[in-house]
């Protein structure tokens, strides 16, 4: 029997110009270049990689380091990552209409991440799934413990709580035709003690949509107690900015459990 490859997707953080380290949704250090990585991702034959804009009211502001040359505006970015990406490209980060993800998808990008317009503008998920098939268009669902010691979603990074109960979200997201799930776990990003499996069982259970899970790896093992629990994309930010080709080691790491991920490679352009 053909099983689905395990992927492991690589989520870039983007900020005024940067590629940052996030912690908890409040801690951002600038690790490197937006360009620079994406050749990087491409030796090392990524699975795939998601680009995010964490602070779009941010992409048009002037950086402070003058010594920088690049063009620093997200959608120049996207525009280049666009071009030379070699594996599937997700763009999400301030994408509020229809000719936004047109955009986006003119650009190169294969998948569309939405996150806070779900709630503010539901019908953007309808229509761009009708117009661009329902596996391009990705629910990112930042999700945190609240108060209550219940998880709750929450829009506007990480700063305005979904009143609805999160099985219920779940649901509505569903309905509204959207192909896959992008969880961003808040509670455990940046901190390296792994991913939160009781969280992954819940959204197990209540829905059947492919899930990408990010949040809380600080080794490669860590990957593999996901995949371990039948979670089929394992992604991280993060650790892939810490070593030296490090997706190659840690798709190495994979395929030496026996995991079904493809062989490690590295390309020479």
């Amino acid at each position: 029997m053909i099983t689905k490859k395990n992927r492991l997707i690589v989520v870039v953080f983007f900020k005024n110009g940067n590629v940052v380290q996030s912690k908890l949704f409040k801690q951002h250090k600038v690790v490197g270049d937006p360009y620079v990585i994406i050749d990087r991702l491409s030796a090392w034959n990524a699975d795939e990689v998601i680009y995010l804009n964490i602070r779009p009211e941010l992409s048009n502001l002037n950086r402070q380091d003058k010594k920088i040359k690049y063009q620093n505006d997200f959608d120049k970015i996207i525009e280049f990552v666009g071009k030379k990406a070699f594996m599937p490209l997700t763009v999400g980060g301030g994408i509020k209409s229809l000719h936004d993800v047109e955009k986006y998808f003119e650009m190169g990008a294969d998948k569309i991440s939405i996150n806070s317009e779900i709630t503010n503008n539901p019908k953007l998920i309808i229509e761009s799934s009708k117009i661009y098939g329902s596996q391009s268009i990705v629910a990112s669902i930042d999700i945190k413990m609240d108060d209550d010691n219940q998880y709750s979603a929450y829009i506007n990074n990480g700063k305005t709580k979904i009143i609805s109960q999160l099985s219920d979200y779940i649901k509505q997201i569903e309905d509204l035709g959207a192909g896959e799930l992008l969880i961003n776990n808040i509670d455990r990003d940046g901190m390296g003690n792994g991913y939160d499996l009781d969280l992954l069982k819940l959204i197990q259970k209540v829905s059947k949509l492919p899930i990408i899970f990010a949040g809380g790896v600080g080794n490669f093992n860590h990957f593999l107690q996901g995949i371990e629990n039948n979670l089929n994309s394992v992604a991280a930010g993060n650790i892939f900015h810490y070593t030296e080709n490090s997706y190659y080691e840690a798709i190495k790491f994979l395929h030496e459990q026996n995991c079904n991920t493809r062989p490690p490679v590295i390309n020479f352009y």
